[in-house]
């Protein structure tokens, strides 16, 4: 059996399909795990999420930052922009059980001792601080308020994190981190304007998993989301996001050899 880490596929389902025949994958033998972004870009997100729920005990995912922007456009207050794809999602007869598989999504994943995550994890942050928090989240996610919880989380406040801030405040931060950082402070402040390569960090900020105090710089993080980044070349971080949606590649890694195979888009 292999284990098979996948970037950001964005509805790219031809791309997928192309990727998981490179890779001789087998529902007997082979399992799947997403780094979120599964949808919206793309123009097969529908198709894309129901052969990921149809995998059943095949694949496993993390959330990231566009599924739970289409969470919020089917759940919360939110209309889907004009370059979001995925409203074929939301005029589905099976919407209802595609929203509530990507509801049971966690935000992070530990497996065989590695950590998967969509954008990444604040430096000072432990296992136990992250599967602390990212539990909190899921169980909001998994609650009668939903909607009403996922509205409460639409905001870049706030931009430091604190063990007194409030549970609301904590659950924005958690999201905004897992899902959407990129470059950060030392002392954990979240930065999102700047989505270039880490070499083009602001001023004060480096990429998150450069910062010399980080926590967790010993274990193996793979994560998507920077599509820019290149050239990385630091131990235990592998970056899968390839631009697969913007004419980049799709990647996977093989978990046992570290061994990358990829597609063009």
């Amino acid at each position: 059996m292999s284990d098979y880490l996948i970037g950001d596929i964005q509805g790219c389902f031809d791309s997928l399909q192309a990727l998981l025949k490179k890779i001789k994958f087998s529902t007997d033998k082979d399992r799947l795990f997403f780094l979120g972004d599964v949808v919206n870009r793309g123009d097969k997100s529908l198709t894309t999420l129901r052969f990921i729920k149809d995998l059943g005990d095949n694949a496993k995912m993390v959330l990231g930052n566009h599924d739970f922007h289409l969470l919020a456009c089917s759940l919360g207050g939110l209309k889907p922009n004009s370059k979001d794809t995925f409203v074929d999602i939301l005029k589905a007869e099976d919407r209802h059980l595609l929203i509530d598989f990507l509801l049971q999504q966690p935000l992070v994943i530990k497996h065989k001792e590695v950590l998967l995550v969509h954008a990444g994890i604040p430096p000072s942050w432990g296992e136990n601080t992250v599967f602390k928090q990212s539990s909190i989240v899921e169980q909001h996610l998994q609650s009668n308020d939903v909607g009403a919880f996922i509205n409460n989380m639409y905001d870049n406040r706030p931009y430091t994190w604190s063990n007194d801030l409030n549970e609301m405040d904590a659950c924005r931060y958690t999201i905004n981190a897992c899902m959407r950082m990129r470059f950060c402070k030392a002392d954990d402040t979240l930065e999102f304007d700047h989505k270039m390569n880490y070499d083009a960090a602001p001023e004060g900020f480096k990429a998150w998993f450069l910062h010399d105090n980080r926590v967790l710089k010993e274990t193996d993080i793979f994560f998507g989301h920077w599509s820019t980044l290149s050239k990385v070349g630091q131990t235990h971080v592998y970056p899968m996001d390839q631009g697969c949606a913007w004419g980049g590649r799709l990647s996977v890694i093989r978990l046992e050899d570290r061994q990358n195979f990829s597609v063009n888009c």
